[in-house]
C-alpha cells in the first residue's frame, strides 16, 4: 500500500460525517465546475444516474443518502473506508455490492488532479453509473474475480478496471460518450478524451485491454470504446481469467507513454 497525506474522516455517533465548511466549498467548486462539461460528453446512463442520486451542490453528501438511492435501483451501497485500502479489502467490498468511498476531499492545491481517489471522485465519478444494472453487475463480478485471483493476476485485472470503470468510452447513436469515472471527475480529461487528436481510441477487445500498460498520472494516450454500455454484460460473461492467461503468454504491448522519471 502507498502512503498518502490525506486522512479519512470518521462518522459521529449518528453516522454523520462532520465535513467542514471549507471542505463543502471545495465540493461545491468541483461539482459545479464539472457539471458544465458533462452535457454531450457523458453517456446517457451516467446522466440518468446523476439525476437519480440528486447530489447536493452546496455540501458533500452523506454516505447514507447515496446508499439509499443505490439500494433503490441496483441493490448497491457505499462503504466508508480510509484514504487508502488494500486490494483484498477493495475486491471484497465490490464482491459484496459495496462501493468503497474514502471520506476525505482534496485540498484547493490538488483541485485539478489527485492520485488518491477522494470522495468527489468516488461519488460523482462512479456512483451515478452504479444505478445502471449492466455496470453494477460487471463491477460485482470484477470484485468476485479479484477476491479469488493471485497477486499476479490482479495486475491484469487492474488493467481491465482502468480501461472500463475508470477510463472507458462508449459509442452511441449521438456519438462517442464517456462512462469512465476517472474521466468524468476530471474537467481536463473530459475534454481531452473525446477531442484530442493525440489520444488513440480503439474498439474494446478484452485481450488487448489486458495487454495494455497505463500510467495514472498522465492524460491517457489510449482509450477503449464499448459499442454500448450493456456490452459490460457480455464482458462479464466472458472467461476473463482465461483471457488473463492468454495475455500473460502474449506479453504486454509497448507503452504509449514515456517512463516515469524517478523523484
Amino acid at each position: 500500500m502507498k502512503s498518502t497525506q490525506y486522512s479519512a474522516k470518521e462518522a459521529d455517533e449518528s453516522g454523520r460525517i462532520p465535513f467542514e465548511d471549507s471542505e463543502n466549498a471545495i465540493w461545491n467548486k468541483l461539482i459545479t465546475r464539472q457539471a458544465k462539461h458533462l452535457p454531450g460528453r457523458a453517456c446517457d446512463e451516467y446522466m440518468e444516474g446523476l439525476t437519480r442520486l440528486s447530489l447536493p451542490t452546496d455540501r458533500i453528501p452523506q454516505l447514507n443518502e447515496v446508499s439509499e438511492a443505490l439500494l433503490d435501483t441496483t441493490g448497491w451501497k457505499v462503504a466508508q473506508v480510509p484514504a487508502l485500502i488494500s486490494f483484498d479489502k477493495f475486491f471484497k467490498l465490490l464482491s459484496e455490492r459495496q462501493f468503497p468511498v474514502a471520506t476525505f476531499i482534496r485540498t484547493w492545491d490538488d483541485l485539478d488532479y489527485l492520485q488518491e481517489p477522494d470522495i468527489f471522485h468516488e461519488i460523482f465519478g462512479h456512483c451515478p453509473l452504479l444505478t445502471n444494472q449492466a455496470f453494477a453487475d460487471f463491477t460485482e463480478l470484477y470484485g468476485r474475480l479479484g477476491v479469488a485471483a493471485s497477486k499476479e493476476d490482479r495486475v491484469y485485472l487492474a488493467r481491465l478496471y482502468w480501461f472500463t470503470v475508470e477510463f472507458g468510452l462508449v459509442q452511441t447513436a449521438s456519438g462517442m460518450r464517456i462512462y469512465g469515472g476517472g474521466i468524468l471527475s476530471s474537467p481536463g480529461e473530459t475534454q481531452y478524451a473525446l477531442d484530442s487528436p493525440d489520444a488513440e481510441r480503439q474498439p474494446f477487445d478484452l485481450l488487448n485491454v489486458l495487454r495494455t500498460p497505463y500510467r495514472i498520472d498522465i492524460m491517457q494516450p489510449i482509450y477503449f470504446v464499448l459499442d454500448r454500455v450493456e456490452q459490460l454484460f457480455d464482458i462479464a460473461n466472458m472467461d476473463i481469467m482465461k483471457a488473463i492467461q492468454e495475455a500473460k503468454q502474449a506479453g504486454l504491448f509497448e507503452p504509449k507513454f514515456p517512463a516515469k522519471e524517478a523523484s
